[in-house]
């Protein structure tokens, strides 16, 4: 079983006359920064000039700099830009400032475990990953709450590098839900696995799959919308908060029994091998050298899949149809 850290655990106190510099002010960067200096903490955010996110940074009280000014000042530098600008603006910006007993920190480990950054070894390295998006951090952080976290830890070259992730953990609010220890390499690959296989690939596709074989067989494509898109939302809701075996507890008894009798039609031993084989691409670092590839190359392939998904005819009826949701605005 994984261990598990509270508040009890961890100790602010060992961040006190540290500064903290947050590099990126997107959505992560923001919740984050806010909570670190609610919680007494002494904070430098990094934003580009002109961006929304540099003017949101001011309006919160924060005087952003350039990533190489703030990793200068600071003991510990969290970079939270997007994964493929974070090797560029690490040895650009970052990397000549990283001295002996400074801390470098990542929200996410594709960057380590896949060599785009190679930090020196007289610095801690470390990831303190919520499990949620920085506006709910925020939001459980203003309520006296907390978003589970994940820790591990890189490089200690202090000693202390674990009590420093525990406490920065603890100032984002990290520990009032839970801390789980994990390593860079189980949390970047399990984390790609499950946005390619599961929760963006695979969930898509079926949507799409789904509404293709209902508008095919002659049902108006506003019904199939909402029977296989709409109304997913209610049952993913009922599976984050109850579980598998809950949901299937609280949906009619005929939604029951066909989830139970024709599933595994759906997700099929062919299925299955595929995600294994998806699997050795992360874990063989295919994937990374893809990916880092396509964005050396401006996009292309990127671009041009994006672009055919949004001709899907699911996307014009759905825009149509989300017209009628005031909800939604």
């Amino acid at each position: 079983m994984a261990k598990i850290y509270y508040d009890k655990d961890a100790d602010l106190n060992i961040l006190k006359g540290k500064k903290i510099a947050v590099i990126g002010y997107g959505i992560q960067g923001r919740g984050q920064s806010l909570n670190l200096r609610d919680s007494g903490l002494d904070v430098i955010v990094s934003e580009l000039p002109g961006t929304k996110n540099f003017e949101q940074a001011k309006k919160d009280g924060f005087n952003p700099v350039s990533a190489e000014e703030a990793s200068k000042q600071a003991d510990i530098v969290q970079i939270l830009t997007e994964d493929h600008v974070q090797a560029k603006v690490y040895k650009e910006s970052i990397a000549k400032n990283m001295t002996k007993g400074k801390a470098l920190l990542f929200s996410h480990g594709f960057n380590i475990r896949f060599k785009q950054i190679k930090p020196n070894k007289k610095i801690d390295v470390f990831m303190v990953a919520p499990k949620g998006p920085g506006a709910l951090c925020r939001r459980m952080y203003e309520e006296g709450k907390g978003v589970p976290c994940l820790i591990a830890i890189h490089q200690d070259a202090t000693g202390n590098a674990k009590k420093i992730a525990l406490a920065y953990a603890k100032g984002i609010g990290g520990t009032r839900a839970g801390v789980i220890e994990t390593t860079f390499q189980e949390e970047t690959e399990t984390d790609l696995f499950g946005e390619q296989a599961v929760l963006c690939g695979g969930a898509s596709e079926l949507i799409m799959a789904g509404f293709d074989t209902l508008v095919g067989a002659g049902y108006q494509p506003e019904i199939a919308y909402f029977e296989v898109l709409h109304e997913l939302k209610l049952i993913t809701d009922l599976i984050q908060e109850y579980g598998i075996s809950g949901m299937r507890r609280r949906v009619s008894n005929t939604a029951c029994y066909g989830d139970l009798s024709r599933g595994k039609r759906v997700i099929t031993e062919r299925t299955r091998k595929e995600m294994k084989k998806m699997l050795k691409e992360i874990v063989s670092g295919k994937f990374a050298r893809e990916w880092i590839k396509e964005n050396e190359l401006g996009r292309p392939n990127f671009n041009k899949l994006l672009k055919d998904g949004d001709a899907h005819p699911i996307e014009k009826v759905g825009q149509e149809l989300r017209k009628m949701m005031p909800w939604m605005k």
